[in-house]
């Protein structure tokens, strides 16, 4: 008997498919029950709609959605969105400016420009805080009775036609974040040894100010420039008939120019009092054009 048993279970082995995926898989227990879905049977997402459940509220941070709040609601900027990248003018108003020359603190016989007030101890500019020169206001316009060729980065009309009434001569120009740094602090750049940059052209949301002749920038035509003097003489009811020396008119700076008399690529030695000026017409092109 038993060995019918075997010869049995041997025959039923031989006839019997081989053991694959395909003879497995049905087996009850292979099988794992899905999650409930997004669908139409799991769009409470676990949370019945009957009546009482809809009473209470879900647990704090609950949305009762697949959208985050943040997502659904529209994205609106901050205030100051960007502040950290935004350039900065500090104001120098008219009064500190004639208490810097009462105080020979300023010469009036020589051309005023960034170095010039940096240079006097008192007014400071910070480049790492993005500050890109000085706003002139016109606070103590009044008192302001100097003559003087000023060149500032941002001017008010008051400001302006305060210098001008004076016969003074002022002029809005534009120094990048390089020719910021040089300016700022003459002494400590030319003591670096560094070769004088170029100064940067302004870039496209500030060229219609420095190409504005009502605003004296330094890219303006000079024809519109004396035109908007006499308009701006008309509207304060002052005269211009007064002019500058003709030794402060001989001082010009070009638009590439970050300090009067030292052009962009020259290097200064303050040790040994040496210029060393570039001779290859490579260099030369780089720090002209």
């Amino acid at each position: 008997r038993m060995s019918g048993v075997r010869e049995k279970a041997l025959q039923y082995l031989r006839e019997v498919p081989r053991l694959t995926h395909g003879n497995i898989r049905n087996l009850p227990g292979t099988r794992t029950p899905k999650k409930r879905g997004y669908g139409q049977n799991g769009k409470e997402r676990g949370w019945g709609a009957s009546a009482r459940q809809k009473l209470h509220f879900g647990p704090l941070g609950y949305e009762s959605g697949s959208t985050p709040i943040q997502r659904k609601t529209a994205f609106e900027r901050s205030y100051n969105y960007g502040i950290h990248s935004v350039r900065q003018f500090p104001p120098l108003s008219l009064y500190q400016l004639q208490l810097a020359i009462d105080t020979n603190r300023l010469d009036v016989t020589k051309p005023i420009d960034m170095a010039a007030l940096c240079g006097t101890g008192v007014f400071f500019l910070d480049p790492s805080k993005n500050q890109f020169g000085f706003n002139l206001s016109s606070d103590g316009m009044d008192l302001f009775k100097a003559k003087v060729h000023l060149e500032v980065q941002w001017a008010d009309e008051q400001a302006i036609a305060a210098v001008e009434r004076n016969g003074g001569k002022i002029t809005t120009s534009y120094y990048d974040i390089h020719s910021v740094i040089a300016a700022s602090d003459a002494f400590k750049f030319l003591k670096s040894g560094q070769p004088i940059p170029r100064r940067l052209t302004p870039p496209g949301n500030l060229l219609e100010y420095y190409i504005n002749p009502a605003n004296r920038g330094y890219l303006a035509d000079p024809v519109m420039v004396e035109k908007e003097k006499e308009v701006l003489a008309q509207k304060y009811g002052y005269s211009i008939s007064d002019k500058l020396d003709d030794r402060l008119l001989s001082f010009k700076k070009d638009p590439r120019q970050i300090f009067y008399g030292l052009e962009p690529g020259w290097i200064v030695s303050v040790q040994d009092k040496t210029i060393y000026k570039p001779k290859e017409a490579d260099v030369k092109q780089i720090y002209t054009t």
